[in-house]
């Protein structure tokens, strides 16, 4: 990626909250993957205009151009398997925030499409990409894990727009399945009451090695984004997060390796152990909703 780039691609950026504004301020900004990328413009529901000199552009336009080859979709959970849809079929790349969709099914057929199309397909994962997980790949390689838990607190998120919470937290349900391997569902429960907008979601999980796991995502008013975590070896133990400096630019490096696959530059190998990994994770998220929703 540090050859000087023969083309670049044309980019869309559809939706402009938190992520789809870091994402035009990368591209915008002169970095070694931007180089190979074009910024078009920005589609949106609300009438913008332009930002920060960035036209907006309607959803057919950037659909139709030849122009734009690659769309970034940053818009709400519950819009990404359709916009995904729309812009592999028009023969677009596709980068999209995570989760890629609200159903296991649904991932599967999308990627089925992205390789008839001959499209990269690449779901966003920055939670990989921090400094803690960096941390955390380090204390547990060759240990031998005897149980575990990761706790997840926040304020509350609405449903509908973001998905089931085992689909909105599947980066937590990420970090466990890349740290201990692939993962079976024990049992999930979710305790809600809607009129305080709090929502406790338990799930106890077991690795390959029959070893017990606990994810809890529990949101409400007042709650702050917080993780706390408790991971018990044979040769010791690992409580909480020391503090592992600041998480620089995480965007930006997952637009990199976006960029590497644009290019060509990830093996075939290293592509499909991804695949697996993203979708062995939408699947126990959406076993984890059966779970939860047989309980009503």
């Amino acid at each position: 990626m540090n050859a000087e780039p023969e083309r670049k691609f044309g980019v869309v950026v559809v939706g402009v909250g938190r992520a789809g504004s870091v994402r035009i301020r990368d591209l915008r900004n002169p970095h070694a993957s931007s180089a190979f990328l074009n910024l078009i413009g920005f589609v949106s529901r609300r009438e913008l205009g332009n930002i920060d000199e960035v036209q907006q552009i309607s959803l057919e336009d950037a659909l139709s151009s030849q122009e734009v080859e690659v769309a970034y979709i940053c818009s709400e959970s519950s819009s990404h398997e359709d916009y995904i849809r729309q812009f592999l079929n028009a023969g677009k790349h596709v980068l999209v925030e995570y989760p890629m969709t609200l159903s296991w099914a649904a991932a599967q057929d999308l990627w089925k499409l992205a390789e008839q199309k001959g499209k990269v397909l690449h779901e966003e994962h920055v939670e990989l990409l921090m400094e803690e997980f960096a941390f955390l790949k380090k204390e547990v390689v060759g240990k031998d894990l005897l149980k575990g838990s990761l706790l997840f607190t926040a304020s509350p998120l609405e449903e509908e727009r973001f998905g089931f919470p085992a689909f909105s937290g599947i980066s937590r349900l990420t970090w466990l399945v890349s740290l201990f391997g692939e993962l079976s569902l024990v049992s999930a429960t979710l305790e809600e009451r809607k009129e305080d907008q709090y929502m406790k979601m338990s799930v106890c999980l077991e690795t390959e090695n029959k070893r017990p796991l606990t994810w809890i995502e529990e949101k409400g008013p007042g709650l702050k984004r917080n993780r706390h975590l408790s991971f018990h070896f044979k040769s010791g133990s690992l409580e909480n997060m020391p503090n592992v400096g600041v998480n620089k630019n995480i965007f930006l490096k997952d637009q990199n390796i976006f960029v590497q696959k644009l290019l060509g530059q990830f093996s075939d190998k290293e592509l499909a152990a991804e695949k697996r990994r993203i979708l062995h994770c939408l699947w126990l998220a959406e076993e984890i909703q059966k779970h939860c929703s047989a309980q009503k």
